[in-house]
């Protein structure tokens, strides 16, 4: 039955969903499908299906295809101010830009001197600074990358620079940084720790960071608890509402940290992200397939 999917916690929640709408399946066939995001200008969407080594795209019009092979296990993706696509990679274990014409620039790969773990998940501020996470999971196994030994000394949060010259450790005490986002304004940042994946005592939250003007972070506190599951990547409105993973569905936050409100998903969502030409429309990447939602809010996001 059409809305059944939506789980009203909050009276708010009515005013962010579509009554009519429903979850559609838009593909199978993946292993860990995740990092979908939305190209406005060109109408489509990209994810990764990081086990298959590979990215995909779908489009309104023909359906799935195939955007990349051999995608380095590519994770997290978004889009810098330019339009240009910024990848995770887990096997090469690196952050990368495809330039407009095709090539390739190393964002950050290494930190004093030593590798990255396996880079998760990326955003890019109005500054055109470069934020990412970099857990261990892509070198925990061979499953989603190379199995190899932690050269850093921690699972850290890094800013690179504009300039691409200077890359710094912006968080140090998560135990597996994983989504994040910033606030409409860019004063807070919303950082995952999914730590609960591999330790059943481990943090399953997300964090709130105060980001000062020369890209400090200060005053983390715990933004929500999530559960079922843990959260992996989230998304914002324009009314700072926060989008998360769970292991249920999509979970919605007020600014304030209250729950209003679920979305359920047949299979364990990783990420997602707003697309479409109004930007009100969820983009779901869960397990195996890609899902996608109406909803009556509006994302904000790079082009």
């Amino acid at each position: 039955m059409l809305g059944d999917e939506f789980e009203h916690i909050d009276e708010r929640f009515r005013y962010l969903t579509q009554g009519n709408a429903c979850v559609e399946k838009l593909f199978g066939d993946c292993l860990w499908a995740e990092g979908p995001v939305w190209f406005a200008d060109g109408g489509y969407l990209v994810w990764s299906d990081i086990p298959n080594n590979r990215m995909l795209r779908w489009t309104p019009q023909t359906g799935v295809d195939v955007f990349r092979t051999d995608s380095e296990n590519s994770n997290g993706n978004t889009r810098d101010r330019n339009g240009r696509l910024v990848s995770c990679l887990h096997r090469s274990r690196r952050v990368i830009r495809t330039e407009v014409d095709g090539s390739i620039t190393v964002i950050a790969d290494s930190y004093k001197g030593k590798r990255l773990n396996s880079p998760n998940d990326v955003i890019v501020k109005s500054d055109n600074s470069i934020w990412f996470t970099d857990p261990n999971y892509g070198i925990m196994s061979d499953y989603e990358g190379h199995k190899a030994d932690m050269e850093q000394e921690g699972c850290f949060v890094y800013r690179v620079s504009p300039d691409l010259s200077e890359i710094t450790v912006v968080a140090d005490d998560f135990i597996k940084p994983n989504g994040l986002a910033f606030s409409v304004d860019e004063k807070v940042l919303y950082v995952a720790d999914s730590a609960l994946s591999h330790d059943p005592n481990g943090p399953h939250h997300i964090r709130a960071l105060d980001v000062s003007d020369d890209g400090t972070l200060s005053n983390s506190r715990i933004f929500a608890d999530v559960s079922p599951g843990l959260p992996d990547g989230f998304r914002l409105d324009t009314e700072g509402n926060v989008w998360t993973s769970a292991a249920d569905g999509i979970h919605c936050y007020a600014p304030d940290g209250t729950l209003l409100g679920k979305i359920h998903v047949p299979e364990v969502v990783a990420n997602l992200t707003f697309g479409g030409p109004k930007k009100n429309r969820l983009f779901i990447t869960a397990t195996t397939s890609l899902y996608a939602v109406y909803v009556g809010a509006v994302g904000i996001q790079t082009p």
